[in-house]
């Protein structure tokens, strides 16, 4: 968010008439057109549904105000793209944000604080998320593929952009044996999921998360189980993907319905499947390479940001097999 000066003017304002799809249109995927229009205009601009306040000089106020309502005016012929949003600040003159649109710092805000990338391949990745409906973000443990993935999703909760998180995890390396474990199928199947609570915990305290799982609005979706289901207006995180095999991959993605997000993250690297089966994740690189909405981040060593022996792990490790094939 643009910073602006103590003694910034400000003015609100409430658009009418109020429609939620239009909103939504107006402010674009996790505030995307709202905070062009900040680094265009010099601005800080805070909405609660159909409430604006915009925070900056007071000789730019006015156009802002005046760009606002012109895009929501819009919202009712066309789905706006960043390129309108562009053309439309510019016209009230406001900065030329094409370049800095390729370099700005994105920044995920939760609650609990500011969830930021770390590095050109994590800022890649968020924008990627961002722009596309279906997301791959591929590479080794500890380049925050997940982290984002659920920061991304909580901002999207938050923001009203999804009414319910779906995460869903293949619990491949207990293969026939969770009959054995205490519990329902979702406690028996909550192990797996454990680096997502860890997330989602961060982002939005624990007491938040139980009330949230209890309400549904946070679902553990045991893979198996999604066949037949259409998943609208959510944002969904399948983790672990590599263990998908290539049937549930293909079923995971037709699950996609209305308004939704889904996000696949894996290491191909580290498969659990029997050799005979070729990973989901895999064969879902190979196929959807190309495909118009999707999109594919491919994480590296170097994007590692846990402790730094990791990075040197996942080097020898690549190093061996390299060497052995």
């Amino acid at each position: 968010m643009t910073a602006t000066s103590p003694t910034a003017d400000s003015v609100s304002f409430e658009l009418s008439p109020l429609d939620n799809a239009r909103l939504a249109n107006l402010c674009g995927h996790l505030d995307e057109h709202l905070r062009m229009m900040e680094r265009g205009f010099g601005v800080e601009i805070n909405n609660r549904g159909g409430k604006f306040q915009i925070i900056g000089k007071a000789d730019v106020l006015a156009d802002v105000q005046q760009t606002v309502h012109e895009l929501y005016a819009d919202t009712s012929q066309t789905i706006l793209v960043p390129e309108q949003v562009h053309l439309a600040i510019r016209q009230r003159g406001g900065a030329d944000i094409k370049a800095q649109e390729e370099l700005a710092e994105i920044v995920i805000k939760t609650k609990r604080g500011l969830v930021k990338a770390r590095g050109e391949n994590q800022q890649a990745y968020l924008k990627q998320v961002m722009t596309h409906d279906i997301s791959f973000g591929v590479g080794p443990a500890g380049t925050g593929k997940t982290y984002l993935a659920v920061a991304c999703a909580v901002e999207a909760l938050e923001r009203d952009f999804a009414r319910r998180i779906i995460l869903v995890r293949p619990a491949v390396e207990a293969g026939e044996k969770l009959g054995f474990l205490p519990g329902d199928l979702t406690q028996k199947v909550d192990p797996y999921l454990r680096p997502l609570y860890d997330a989602l915990y961060e982002m939005l305290g624990f007491e938040r998360v139980a009330k949230l799982i209890e309400r549904n609005v946070i679902e553990v979706a045991p893979l198996a189980y999604m066949r037949g289901r259409t998943l609208n207006e959510s944002f969904i995180i399948l983790d672990e993907a590599q263990n998908t095999t290539t049937e549930q991959m293909k079923m995971f993605l037709t699950r996609l319905g209305y308004n939704s997000t889904a996000v696949i993250t894996g290491d191909i690297t580290q498969i659990d499947l029997p050799k005979s089966q070729k990973s989901g994740l895999r064969h879902a690189i190979e196929v959807l390479k190309g495909v118009e909405g999707i999109s594919f981040t491919f994480f590296q060593a170097k994007d590692v940001v846990r402790h730094s022996l990791v990075q040197k792990v996942i080097l020898a490790y690549e190093k061996a097999e390299q060497s052995n094939t």
